[in-house]
């Protein structure tokens, strides 16, 4: 009894450099016949070096069911997107004729971890073209500023409300602001795109901790701390201990950065204010809270998110509760197991 043929569909990740396959993917590709589906980087690598591809503009399974029966094993070199329409229909013929081909399915390259942020940089990228999305076009750093706020506490809601699904889809919402500012610096040719972004980023990470990259020997947390706050500073040298606070942050963040970093300050700093008024008090209450440890900006948001569920709790109890009977109006206050609906 002659061996079963072999169809092989070899997927590859379209989010890596063409050409680059595993040992096996090529070992197969050089030696087997190979179809595709349409011209590409993919193709052309193949050919590049010698492999011959036969592109079928309309996928024949057929075709390729001979070119396995001729050689014992045929090659199907999936698009983009793995052509599954086509990977389908291939099995169902395979289905309909039990022992004459076996079906194999081989990945020749795998996405990188963060392979869809390659996408959204090219999604975005197709937004803000001159055939993309008049809106985005329209945009400055300015004018979406406010934009990054609002999805940057729709974020922080998230993570108060230890909610990771929300959270997953806030971080993707800050995300898009990352990018689409980043998208509007290049298309102006301002001098830095998401490359430069993301670069400075892995720069910095790998620079602020030795401890990981570098060797470095540390002895806990305070350590890695302080390292990261020595290393900072050499970054960039201050003439204040107030350098770099954003001065446009919610208050209560604000005194709490200030009063933070003074702890830190290498001078006596200023008592704080005695007088009585309002923001005195306030911001001596602030100090009370660095000094415990504590997030006065999140202390204040918890206790203030909960009152406003104790006033929508006395809003629902003060509605006027309708008696069941009487007028139509009535009537329709009630479900179908009799109990009032307070609308």
């Amino acid at each position: 009894m002659s061996p079963v043929s072999r169809v092989v569909l070899l997927v590859t990740s379209p989010r890596l450099p063409a050409g680059l396959l595993t040992a096996e993917a090529w070992d197969l590709v050089r030696a087997f016949p190979v179809r595709a589906a349409v011209e590409g980087g993919q193709v052309a690598a193949l050919r590049h070096v010698g492999v011959s591809v036969t592109v079928d503009a309309r996928p024949d399974a057929e075709a390729l069911l001979r070119d396995a029966d001729e050689h014992g094993t045929a090659v199907w070199l999936a698009g983009a997107d793995g052509d599954e329409d086509f990977a389908r229909s291939l099995g169902m013929r395979i289905a309909r004729e039990p022992g004459r081909a076996e079906l194999e399915l081989m990945y020749g390259s795998w996405d990188p971890p963060g392979a869809r942020l390659l996408d959204a940089v090219a999604v975005m990228a197709r937004l803000v073209a001159p055939d993309g999305d008049p809106w985005k076009r329209s945009q400055t750093h300015r004018s979406l500023a406010k934009y990054l706020l609002e999805e940057a506490y729709e974020a922080y809601d998230a993570i108060l409300a230890d909610d990771h699904g929300a959270l997953r889809e806030e971080l993707g919402d800050v995300l898009l602001q990352i990018v689409l500012h980043s998208a509007l610096s290049e298309s102006a040719g301002a001098g830095w795109t998401v490359d430069d972004v993301a670069g400075g980023l892995v720069e910095k990470l790998v620079r602020r901790n030795p401890h990981v990259f570098a060797g470095a020997e540390v002895d806990g947390l305070d350590d890695i701390v302080a390292n990261w706050e020595r290393i900072k500073k050499e970054e960039k040298p201050r003439d204040s201990v107030l350098d770099g606070i954003s001065p446009h942050q919610p208050t209560l963040s604000l005194a709490a950065k200030v009063l933070g970093r003074l702890d830190k300050a290498d001078f006596e700093p200023p008592p704080l204010p005695t007088d009585t008024d309002l923001g005195g008090s306030l911001l001596r209450q602030v100090a009370d809270a660095v000094r415990s440890g504590l997030d006065p900006e999140a202390a204040l948001r918890v206790t203030v998110l909960d009152h406003m569920n104790r006033i929508r709790a006395a809003e629902r109890a003060a509605q006027p509760q309708h008696e069941p009977g009487g007028d139509d109006e009535d009537a329709d206050d009630l479900d179908g197991g009799g109990t009032l609906q307070v609308q």
